[in-house]
């Protein structure tokens, strides 16, 4: 089998880890205090990916102001993204519960996709390095695809559309995977690093701006200390999985 199935094979992985979260979060049901933890977990295992993976890996450049402007440039995409669904919900009427829950499984879009791109470029060097990054996301990705999933079904989606979101978290990460694999490994280092920083910038400003603040509408009127420490519960869990798969 050529190296570039076997990294689809691979990015496989974290897409069943969103499936499987979301898949949960149709089977059961969703306490006000579970989905707050959820969410600030989610938040916690995305911060956790920016901080050590994506730009511990970006500030390798020789050319930090490049890393540091891509950074911007990805939290302005976020909110440009973030103006644009909230024109788009103001012309539907609020259909499928507004900007937020969007926001969200963009964030996880976006991680998906550093993900594919990691798994793909990683696959032409080395088998075992794209199956360690595989792993590594999958328990990260499960929490993030409950709390999506979780919250489109507390904004109202029909169950349906619900089930098509959960089966596309597959497609962003494939293609970021051929992306990877096929162009961005034979592209510049400073490119490859620019493209880890632009991805982290809008990751963290998804994180802090839409899930922790999507967590404190949805955790109930009383949130407990135990909800927000899913934050940091969600970071050390992501340092302990880094650590482990080395």
């Amino acid at each position: 089998m050529s190296p570039y199935w076997i990294a689809i094979g691979y990015a496989c992985l974290p897409a069943a880890g969103n499936f499987v979260g979301g898949a949960i979060a149709e089977m059961v049901r969703i306490p006000p205090s579970v989905l707050g933890f959820a969410l600030h977990f989610a938040a916690g295992t995305i911060l956790a990916v920016v901080g050590i993976e994506l730009m511990g890996t970006a500030l390798q450049t020789a050319h930090p102001w490049i890393i540091a402007l891509a950074f911007v440039a990805g939290g302005a995409a976020a909110a440009g993204l973030r103006s644009a669904l909230n024109a788009i919900v103001d012309r539907s009427g609020g259909a499928g519960g507004g900007a937020g829950p969007w926001m969200i499984y963009a964030g996880v879009a976006a991680d998906l996709i550093s993900d594919g791109v990691m798994i793909g470029t990683s696959a032409s060097i080395s088998g075992k390095l794209a199956l360690l990054l595989a792993l590594g996301q999958v328990a990260a990705d499960i929490p993030e695809g409950f709390a999506t999933i979780a919250t489109f079904r507390k904004a109202g989606m029909g169950r349906a559309a619900r089930l098509a979101l959960t089966a596309s978290f597959a497609l962003p990460i494939l293609a970021a995977t051929t992306l990877g694999y096929f162009a961005v490994r034979e592209a510049p280092a400073v490119v490859k690093f620019a493209l880890l920083s632009f991805t982290a910038g809008m990751l963290t400003t998804i994180a802090i701006e839409e899930m922790i603040e999507e967590a404190h509408e949805s955790g109930g009127p009383k949130e407990s200390g135990w909800q927000t420490l899913g934050l940091a519960i969600g970071f050390a869990a992501f340092i302990m999985l880094s650590s482990w798969l080395g």
